[in-house]
């Protein structure tokens, strides 16, 4: 066993297009922009006729057309054509190390390798090296199935969390990978920043990698020997789908006969990921605030209030409202709620005595008001960005709820305490920062 499979690391075979023109060929994370269709559609038109990677993902703003295997068929179809076509360069053998600067002026630094799904478990209170941080939806798994099962390609928008204080792992990791020119360098469409890479290859830079993996290791690993390295940030469907198709695949390789050593090989058992220290200065923690659709906004308003306790008091205006949700000083949890009525938004604030996460008190007493108004048609969305939440909130029959950061000093020793938290609790940075498709690896063969 090597230094990077005791860890459940591997270093992934990267294909990049040639001259790759990030503006065309990436795009955001499919799980971003739900509501937002125009958002899709200028995509398409940012990448015209040109390869883009649009074209082989599935945005979740349409996972639920009826035209939706067809659409998978599709997606597949092209990255067949694009690896026959040679769009690809040849493959890289190496991590990524990547800086991303946000429209926000943030830069966020990440590293890209390959875990192994079989050193990853999403079920509350998993002692695995890689656990969720969300509660996983199971329903949401088998539609996902369906779109990587048989894939040639893989490209990832999963970003996982070190609890890394010597930013050994991806800090000092680019350090030695920006001695050597960058292999892209771009600006992002639709005004998300610019994003570059640099290979991480060769004996000096794994033997770094290999020895931060191991400090991580130590200090993530408890009195009973269970070791927490890594925590899902981003994509915690998506990699729980990953694990779900490589236990199927498995089944299917062990009835063909393969020999363990052949199953183990297989580039199925690998999801690649971008991982990011959970204290770089330009990573934020942002809630994922909720929206709720085809709903009698003041009674859900007061069926909170009443759950949540406190006291409600209207402000003056959505930027008051996100201001104070978001104080760091308040003391108990705080909710803002946005709806109309007599045809005018109104924007009311809850401060509550809750000292646990807010997420954790809201969503089970959201989940107790839409199971008893199913027959409404009543639904829940959940947004990245207070602006949206707000512009959507202030439509008739919907309520828009913003809920306050999340600290990052207390996230590793609460995922490990409590288990993974209420599904879609928080985000990292806004709407527009998150992860871009660029890089891609074989997954089934052709």
């Amino acid at each position: 066993m090597t230094a990077f499979e005791r860890y459940g690391v591997a270093v992934p075979e990267i294909l990049l297009p040639k001259d790759v023109d990030l503006r065309r060929w990436a795009v955001i994370a499919c799980d971003q922009y739900t509501q937002d269709r125009a958002y899709w559609q200028t995509a398409a038109e940012i990448a015209g006729g040109s390869p883009s990677t649009l074209n082989v993902i599935f945005p979740e703003a349409f996972l639920a057309d009826a035209d939706r295997d067809e659409r998978i068929a599709r997606i597949q179809q092209t990255m067949r054509r694009y690896l026959a076509d040679g769009v690809f360069a040849p493959a890289q053998e190496a991590f990524m190390y990547l800086e991303r600067r946000t429209a926000y002026g943030r830069v966020r630094r990440g590293l890209m390798l390959a875990v192994d799904l079989d050193a990853y478990e999403w079920r509350p209170f998993s002692t695995a090296l890689i656990r969720a941080t969300e509660a996983t939806v199971p329903e949401r798994i088998p539609p996902r199935m369906k779109i990587r099962t048989g894939a040639p390609l893989e490209l990832p928008h999963i970003m996982l969390l070190a609890d890394d204080p010597d930013d050994a792992l991806v800090g000092k990791t680019g350090g030695l990978a920006k001695a050597a020119p960058p292999v892209y360098d771009g600006d992002l469409q639709q005004d998300s920043g610019h994003l570059t890479g640099w290979a991480v290859r060769g004996e000096e830079a794994f033997a770094h990698v290999g020895r931060a993996l191991e400090a991580i290791a130590k200090k993530g690993t408890d009195k009973d020997g269970n070791t927490f390295l890594f925590a899902v940030g981003d994509g915690n469907h998506s990699l729980a789908t990953a694990k779900a198709v490589w236990d199927e695949h498995k089944k299917t390789l062990r009835a063909q006969g393969k020999t363990d050593a052949e199953i183990s090989a297989s580039p199925v058992r690998y999801a690649l990921v971008e991982v990011v220290n959970i204290y770089d200065a330009g990573l934020t923690f942002e809630p994922i605030h909720r929206v709720v659709f085809n709903a009698d906004a003041a009674d859900l308003t007061a069926f909170l209030c009443r759950k949540l306790g406190g006291t409600a008091q209207t402000v003056e205006d959505a930027a008051a409202l996100a201001r104070l949700v978001g104080d760091p000083a308040a003391r108990g949890a705080r909710f803002g709620f946005i709806a109309t009525e007599a045809g005018k938004p109104v924007y009311r604030l809850l401060q509550t005595a809750i000292t646990d996460l807010a997420i954790a008190a809201l969503q089970p007493a959201l989940d107790e008001y839409l199971a008893a108004h199913q027959a409404a048609g009543i639904e829940i969305d959940y947004i990245h960005g207070a602006d949206e939440t707000v512009q959507l909130g202030s439509k008739d029959g919907q309520l828009g709820i913003l809920l306050p950061p999340i600290a990052k000093d207390s996230f590793f020793a609460t995922i490990r305490g409590r288990g993974p938290l209420p599904r879609k609790s928080f985000s990292m940075g806004e709407a527009s920062e998150k992860r871009f498709y660029v890089e891609a690896r074989r997954l089934f063969p052709l």
